[in-house]
């Protein structure tokens, strides 16, 4: 089950997209764990009838998972993280329509608001206003399918991966006699989440088909080429990941350019766009390798990359910039642990990799970081990079080495504490565990900093949902945005009086205000969550 916070905004969001029904079915799987159509009809208090038709709307927006057991046949879970990503739907949208066009756009935001479609759905639903648009929607989906922007959607998906890994983790376990060892543990798990990823892969091979062959093109056999359409029994998703590979190397470009400069980023960019077609998830460690010829043509003939560095030579190639950008992206001046921890790329036999481990670990410290300067000041920050880089250290040890006082450090020390941003070891002296005789060390618990600081984030989120809600329900607002929707109205403004306009530009900037909150503080959630070791996980 989720924490309070997590629950309170994943019951706001269901309740602001389906209504007053459907979150009471949410609530109640928040709250209490998976549940049978049963329990869910004894706890929300609502009838049977309701109760099926609000199931059917989650499952139908993948926001619910079944689950089949022994005791009490199937139950149903609530999918936390596919409710939450529902915050990033209008950037999706903008993000298709940045690199598909409008056509890409209009099908993403289609199967968005249904949640999974059948390809002859969607284009006779986007061709109803314009039959002469469908060849152009066709074309748009076989794209956005080929590129896995778009995955089919199988019964997997609508089952919960934890009970299969741990399916999966028990026939490892057996395979193993006597007591096992941790490394045997470890591989049984490992062996587990190959198994269970291999098989998902498995599943969404079914999105493309081979065209009839009455439909090829008519060709010599010998230059005869098989084409791949998209199969109009599947149904189709979304696929939140490969979108959010493109924000990931958004943050990443606009890190280069705090780090050096633009034309950095520029090179940056190129270097993601030459590997862009092969970055499937965010779990990847690097890069698959590139040249410096591909990333050269990647970028802009106008571009001067010479306004960048500081070249000896009059007119230098584009070639040896983007080199030099690397080098200087790669860290080759500091050939240390440091150096390599800073890195942005790798070069290695000519050939170049873009770290994304290295880089994810950087920007989710530096959010971090963030917290801890806004919260506690400078001194905590000095505080935190030095136990983060040493490792365990006693409170005389920590403030000499951060030349701090100890009367500054102490109660720095207990109120980063208590926001979980640092934490103690203890290890006693002897075995009676006295605290007179006991070393207390402090260290950074990377897990439960960004654990705790993750609650924070959704705790924030919905509070700026919420007071948005209160802001527009007050009744002289409210008033104006009622009248604003009659049709009479809506064909000409000026029926509206000076104060209702004023009323109303006054709400446009609060909104905007919060709308540029939320994108921030879901960034960050992005980096925290997202960003991790692992990538997307179904357990918060």
């Amino acid at each position: 089950m989720a924490d309070a916070d997590t629950s309170r905004l994943c019951a706001q969001i269901v309740h602001s997209h389906f209504g007053q029904f459907t979150a009471n079915v949410a609530t109640a799987l928040l709250h209490r764990g998976r549940l049978s159509f049963l329990q869910l009809v004894r706890y929300t208090r609502m009838k049977p009838r309701t109760v099926r038709t609000a199931i059917l709307v989650l499952v139908q927006h993948n926001i619910l998972w079944h689950s089949q057991t022994d005791d009490e046949g199937e139950v149903l879970e609530f999918n936390i993280v596919e409710c939450l990503m529902r915050l990033r739907f209008g950037r999706y949208v903008w993000l298709a329509e940045h690199l598909f066009g409008n056509t890409a756009s209009d099908i993403v935001q289609l199967i968005l608001d249904h949640g999974k479609l059948r390809p002859p759905d969607i284009i006779s639903r986007l061709s109803i206003y314009n039959p002469k648009n469908t060849t152009v929607y066709s074309q748009s989906l076989y794209k956005l399918v080929s590129e896995a922007y778009m995955k089919p959607s199988t019964v997997l998906s609508h089952r919960s991966p934890r009970d299969k890994r741990l399916k999966y983790e028990a026939d490892e376990m057996a395979k193993l006699g006597g007591l096992p060892t941790a490394r045997e543990l470890r591989e049984a798990k490992e062996t587990a989440n190959v198994r269970l990823k291999r098989e998902e892969e498995e599943a969404e091979k079914v999105g493309l088909k081979c065209k009839p062959k009455d439909q090829l093109s008519h060709r010599s056999s010998k230059k005869r080429v098989i084409e791949d359409v998209v199969d109009d029994d599947v149904y189709f998703r979304v696929n939140f990941e490969k979108f959010d590979v493109h924000v990931r190397n958004k943050l990443i470009e606009t890190a280069v350019e705090e780090r050096f400069n633009r034309c950095t980023a520029h090179v940056m960019r190129a270097t993601l766009k030459a590997t862009e077609t092969k970055q499937k998830s965010l779990s990847e460690a690097r890069s698959d390798p590139t040249s410096t010829a591909a990333i050269a043509m990647h970028i802009p003939d106008d571009e001067d990359l010479a306004a960048g560095l500081v070249s000896n030579s009059k007119r230098p190639s584009n070639a040896s910039l983007v080199k030099d950008y690397l080098a200087l992206m790669a860290g080759t001046d500091n050939p240390t642990p440091t150096g390599r921890a800073a890195s942005f790329v790798s070069l290695t036999d000519n050939k170049i990799h873009v770290e994304f481990e290295i880089i994810n670990r950087r920007l989710r410290q530096r959010v971090l970081e963030s917290v801890a300067r806004e919260r506690h000041g400078e001194d905590a920050v000095r505080i935190l990079r030095l136990v983060l880089d040493v490792g365990k250290m006693d409170e005389k040890q920590l403030a000499k080495v951060a030349m701090m006082a100890n009367k500054d450090v102490r109660p720095l020390l207990s109120a980063m504490s208590s926001d979980c941003l640092i934490s103690t070891q203890e290890i006693p002296k002897g075995a009676d565990h006295n605290p007179t005789r006991t070393f207390y060390l402090w260290h950074v618990d990377l897990n439960r900093a960004y654990s705790t600081l993750l609650g924070n984030l959704y705790k924030t989120l919905f509070n700026i949902s919420t007071r948005r809600q209160a802001e527009q329900e007050e009744p002289l607002l409210k008033a104006v945005l009622e009248k604003r929707e009659r049709t009479d109205v809506a064909q000409d403004e000026n029926l509206l009086s000076r104060r209702e306009r004023e009323i109303l530009k006054e709400w446009e900037k609060r909104r905007e205000k919060l709308d540029v909150l939320e994108m921030r503080v879901e960034e960050a959630v992005f980096i925290v969550r997202d960003l991790a070791p692992g990538g997307y996980s179904d357990e918060l």
